[in-house]
């Protein structure tokens, strides 16, 4: 069987750290959307014990995640069954969209229907929460609250709107950043409806801005057409729109001083999840 989906991808419109735990990680506050946009993904199920990732990124297949979370599937339903996964990549790495993240998601949640595994939404979350912070996000697919290190999710109804995100010529390593004396990591924990009713703030943009000027520079373009923020640890950045022709309008201003940009909108339910359905 050959099912080919959309993995797309998130944007955290405000997002703070609120301390750090005895495991090293830290405790966050966030608000995730997904939009209705992202990476190309092919899955070719088989009937040999054997995964596949015909897509070359360049290096070593067991350090990727798509096959880490094919073979995390495989190792805890003891699945004899097999697949071959391609991928058209159109999101730019590094640029705090979660494209890697939801690639993974996208793995766990299509195979886990595919192979027939049955696995509960619950034991997905777990799973794709030893594979990464993000990951979780993309197996719940609804707009969301997060707290934990983004494990703790409390669906929310959250207004659906048209993005225009830009990616500068740069890619920010979120490990370096945690280890940054700039970043605020001491945010003080509040309710969502105390955060959605404050101004949305990201506590790494500070810290990016200051060492990378390219984010700075689009930031100050993008708040020609309304308050831009960054998503995540960089560098990805983005406004919001309510109205696509408006959206278009700021995309051939943008389009001027950053080539990698696209419209997309949020949406209530994953196209992961959409397509799993319709199958």
């Amino acid at each position: 069987m050959i099912f080919n989906t959309i993995s797309p991808c998130k944007l955290n419109l405000f997002l703070y750290i609120t301390g750090k735990r005895p495991d090293g990680y830290h405790n966050l506050q966030t608000l995730f959307v997904i939009l209705n946009y992202g990476d190309k993904m092919t899955f070719e199920t088989t009937s040999e014990d054997k995964v596949e990732l015909l897509t070359d990124f360049g290096f070593p297949v067991e350090q990727n995640l798509i096959y880490k979370a094919a073979m995390l599937l495989k190792q805890k339903c003891c699945c004899t069954k097999g697949v071959k996964i391609s991928i058209d990549k159109i999101l730019a790495q590094g640029g705090g969209l979660g494209g890697g993240s939801a690639n993974a998601a996208t793995t766990l949640s299509v195979l886990n229907k595919l192979w027939n595994l049955n696995l509960e939404e619950k034991t997905l979350l777990e799973l794709g929460t030893s594979l990464g912070a993000d990951v979780p996000i993309f197996i719940k697919g609804v707009p969301c609250f997060a707290q934990g290190i983004g494990e703790i999710l409390e669906p929310v109804d959250f207004k659906d709107r048209y993005y225009l995100v830009a990616t500068p010529d740069c890619s920010v390593p979120t490990k370096v950043l945690f280890s940054s004396d700039k970043l605020k990591k001491d945010s003080k924990k509040r309710t969502y409806q105390e955060l959605i009713n404050t101004s949305y703030e990201n506590c790494f943009t500070p810290v990016v801005v200051n060492e990378y000027p390219e984010v700075q520079s689009l930031l100050k373009e993008l708040s020609n057409f309304g308050k831009p923020y960054m998503s995540g640890s960089g560098s990805s950045c983005f406004v919001a729109f309510d109205d696509l022709e408006a959206a278009k309008r700021a995309q051939i201003k943008i389009d001027a001083i950053c080539r990698k940009n696209f419209i997309a909108r949020s949406v209530q339910k994953s196209p992961v999840l959409e397509a799993l359905e319709n199958l």
